[in-house]
């Protein structure tokens, strides 16, 4: 199963498309959509969806996942997010692509086995469960905003392969 999880931010927004099998897991393709702080948010979002139809149409996803939007202490900030969010979900449903949403404690949980995880242990066990050995796949995978779109991908995978194995999916 092919599957796009996607990081959402403002200024970064992080995918990864990642083919997950019995035998486990293989980064196919991610990166980073960079918008600029300066732009009209809609400007950014327009961007975003755009990057994100590019990644859908050119590495052939059959399924995505996205983070739930957490609880920021500055709520301008948590607003924005969910415009993202909301972006990102319209573009994979505008696709057709069933799509999995959890929470950051969720993923942590299905990657690391530890839901407050730091983000570098998030990174270490993507690497290692991806394989990741070129320069370019671990260059992409330093990538904060990348490595935690290989994250909730991985989560969505290992989510449906548990309800495919209990008779669910």
């Amino acid at each position: 199963m092919r599957v796009l999880g996607i990081d959402c931010g403002t200024e970064r927004t992080g995918f990864a498309v990642v083919e997950s099998t019995p035998r486990g897991h293989r980064l196919i393709a991610g990166g980073v959509i960079v918008t600029s702080p300066k732009l009209a948010l809609a400007d950014r979002l327009c961007s975003i969806a755009m990057g994100l139809r590019q990644a859908i149409a050119e590495f052939n996803p059959r399924q995505a996942a996205i983070e739930e939007v957490f609880h920021a202490v500055n709520v301008k900030s948590t607003l924005k997010l969910a415009h993202v969010r909301g972006v990102a979900m319209l573009t994979v449903t505008e696709a057709g692509l069933p799509l999995g949403e959890y929470s950051p404690l969720e993923v942590k949980m299905s990657v690391v086995g530890y839901g407050r995880a730091e983000k570098s242990q998030v990174q270490l066990m993507v690497r290692s469960l991806l394989q990741l050995k070129t320069p370019e796949e671990l260059a992409v995978a330093a990538k904060e905003d990348a490595a935690d779109a290989m994250a909730v991908a991985i989560c969505h995978a290992n989510q449906l392969t548990s309800q495919i194995k209990m008779g669910v999916a």
